[in-house]
């Protein structure tokens, strides 16, 4: 049984007060243990102060990013060592607008997968379509592509700690979302794909999270569907009431 996980990815959004605002507010209405699994990957600069002010709850602390090399002169750069020694679990991998804004490829998804799976942290792997490739019916094609290159090399023991996480373009920031049965019919062009890859035992166990505007509104029918094990939620994890309410989702 795969264990659900809901995330929160706070992109470039907070100061180090609202942080610690944010900080007392959850713990105090998620000190129990929820049910899923629960991850918020603030700003780089906030892991430490965040997984600190979150120790001794079910919250989990993880990064947005993570550098391939573990040291070097590689200015601003953050390596996998590093968010390791200050807390963080997690790395998310991949994001689209990574993509479309700093040039990420699916080499440089793979290099980084690499770089946590050496250091102990959980990859996030980030796939997903633009608007543009669903409507010319690219959908399964392009998701299949970022798998393929972005899981090369990764063997069937490393995989059992992947997550994968289907973020439609389209759906990101727009508030447009999927409808249920259409992210279950990905999610689980998704699971096929990771069984061709790594075999359908390992393939059973990896968790695909859903991501593109996942709200209060929507959490329920999203996590009723068989494939979808969970939600990389952006703008609804800022906030601490909203975000509870996704964390306790009802199947």
């Amino acid at each position: 049984m795969r264990k659900p996980l809901i995330a929160g990815n706070w992109k470039m959004f907070k100061t180090l007060s609202e942080v610690n605002s944010f900080a007392g507010e959850i713990r105090t209405r998620v000190s129990d243990d929820p049910g899923p699994e629960v991850l918020i990957c603030p700003p780089y600069v906030y892991i430490q102060t965040f997984a600190e002010a979150l120790a001794g709850t079910p919250i989990k602390t993880g990064s947005q990013n993570v550098y391939w090399e573990d040291s070097g002169a590689y200015t601003g750069e953050i390596s996998a060592p590093m968010l390791k020694s200050i807390g963080a679990e997690y790395a998310i991998i991949g994001h689209s607008e990574r993509r479309q804004y700093f040039s990420e490829t699916d080499e440089t998804v793979n290099k980084r997968i690499f770089a946590a799976f050496r250091s102990g942290l959980v990859p996030i792997v980030c796939v997903g379509e633009t608007l543009g490739q669903r409507e010319a019916g690219r959908t399964f094609s392009v998701i299949e592509g970022q798998m393929k290159n972005g899981l090369a090399g990764i063997d069937a023991g490393q995989a059992a700690s992947l997550v994968i996480a289907y973020e439609p373009v389209w759906a990101i920031g727009t508030g447009k979302t999927a409808t249920p049965e259409l992210a279950a019919e990905v999610h689980s062009f998704i699971r096929k794909l990771l069984s061709g890859i790594f075999g359908d035992d390992t393939a059973s166990g990896i968790r695909i999270l859903y991501g593109g505007s996942v709200k209060g509104d929507n959490i329920d029918a999203l996590m009723a569907k068989e494939d979808i094990d969970g939600a990389l939620v952006g703008g609804a994890s800022l906030d601490a009431a909203s975000f509870e309410r996704i964390i306790r989702f009802k199947r």
